[in-house]
């Protein structure tokens, strides 16, 4: 996109996790756009530094796990170091897996929680001093499964419902410390993760059950221009698609209505394939796999 020469944003230091690729990458680059400096964080050194090299102004990046709390806060120091205190943090860094809970991985169902949940409250914890010292604005990237949760993505469901509860949490400890704390609520975006999950037939099938509005799949460029724009305003609520804000008036009768639908179609679909356990989706959840099974045998070869 072309440079935005009258943003709140120029001359800032904006932090984005999950910035190798899909929605975090294009934060990066429309932030990047409106003049502010970029700290690109995720789990590739390699594919962070493509999204650097193609960025309009000044940007760096880390290899950190979001879950590591000493890697984070290592990480938070040099980039203090590096282009001053962040006056924005956006914690976007998310993976995903599908199938039935009772046939989950343990470890992955748990690495979901941890990523998504976890990494986001240790984002918080190690770039607050930061946002204090800047006033600055953190937003914490959810869902629309924060708000309904469905079949086949219990941690998903689970981990976006708790970052929703975070940042309530937070914004209301910070909010007299002039610090912003924005929920982002998104729905389907074209990201691999998406589109792995759409190889999955009932996936794909429990969304295309969906209202037709609800299965839309956004462009990830018109998904972070919204976010950024709320990110210049220091919304405390940002829905893309605008309409999915109407979901909050509804969301207690959510449950009962998805429990109907897919006690109907869960039979059918299951008839016709059987469910199983996708791990973790996409690009991102699959270098995620590889980055702890790089750093397990690291330390198993540091013991012997």
């Amino acid at each position: 996109m072309p440079p935005v020469h009258h943003s709140p944003l120029r001359g800032r230091t904006a932090v984005v996790t999950g910035a190798a690729r899909g929605l975090g990458e294009a934060l990066a680059r429309d932030l990047s756009a409106r003049g502010a400096r970029i700290a690109l964080l995720g789990r590739e050194e390699s594919t962070l530094a493509r999204v650097r090299d193609t960025l309009p102004g000044d940007s760096r990046c880390w290899e950190v796990d979001v879950t590591d709390d000493r890697g984070m806060a290592r990480v938070a120091a040099e980039i203090a170091a590096t282009f001053g205190p962040p006056s924005v943090v956006v914690a976007n860094a998310g993976v995903a897996e599908g199938g039935p809970f009772e046939t989950s991985d343990p470890a992955v169902w748990r690495r979901v929680v941890e990523v998504n949940l976890i990494g986001s409250a240790v984002t918080a914890r190690v770039f607050l001093p930061a946002l204090l010292e800047t006033r600055g604005y953190f937003l914490q990237v959810a869902s629309l499964a924060s708000i309904g949760a469905a079949p086949m993505m219990s941690a998903y469901c689970a981990s976006k419902a708790g970052v929703e509860s975070f940042a309530h949490a937070l914004r209301a400890e910070v909010a007299h410390r002039r610090v912003g704390v924005g929920i982002a609520y998104i729905n389907w975006t074209d990201t691999d993760m998406i589109r792995d999950a759409d190889q999955y037939a009932v996936l794909r099938h429990l969304r295309g059950h969906m209202p037709p509005p609800a299965r839309t799949v956004f462009p990830v460029a018109y998904v972070a221009g919204r976010l950024v724009r709320a990110v210049e305003r220091r919304r405390p609520t940002v829905y893309v698609p605008r309409w999915l804000r109407a979901t909050q008036a509804v969301r207690a009768a959510m449950p009962p209505v998805v429990t109907l639908l897919s006690r109907r179609e869960l039979p059918r679909l299951a008839a016709e394939e059987s469910f199983e356990a996708t791990g973790l989706l996409g690009a991102g959840g699959r270098a995620d796999h590889a980055g702890r099974t790089e750093h397990a045998g690291h330390d198993t070869r540091g013991d012997r």
